[in-house]
């Protein structure tokens, strides 16, 4: 029996998306705050898409709209397309999580990832390419 491309054993930095697939699959880890500020893993932001936080290890906190929530290990919290939102570890250890979210989301992320220039209006005209909007 041969393996499909959309099965990973071991997630752990990596992403599931195998191609054409509207639905992306990856671990992540965010590393945690000892003097308890907000180290935000991305910036207020909306977008179409649904995205979804399951957490492995540790807490986030994500804000959804005007209401934040703690999500421990074993819970997870889901916005809907066109909410504003943003998430960060408010612990001292760092927390690992899934974060399940649309091919556009993804896509967006990549190209964060590989921006040379960060500059806040850099930053906008990028979110707006990939129909998002940073509000922060």
């Amino acid at each position: 029996m041969s393996v499909p491309d959309s099965f990973e054993p071991h997630l752990r930095g990596k992403t599931l998306a195998p191609p054409g697939a509207d639905l992306v699959l990856a671990e992540w880890e965010a590393e945690g705050s000892p003097d308890g500020s907000r180290v935000y893993q991305a910036p207020l932001h909306r977008h179409g898409d649904d995205e979804a936080w399951y957490v492995l290890e540790g807490t986030l906190a994500v804000r959804i709209g005007e209401e934040e929530v703690e999500v421990p290990a074993g819970g997870a919290a889901i916005v809907p397309g066109g909410l504003a939102h943003t998430f960060w570890n408010p612990r001292p250890e760092p927390a690992r999580y899934l974060l399940v979210m649309g091919a556009k989301t993804n896509a967006l992320i990549n190209a964060i990832h590989a921006a040379a220039d960060r500059s806040p209006e850099a930053m906008r005209r990028l979110f707006e390419q990939h129909d998002a909007e940073l509000l922060e």
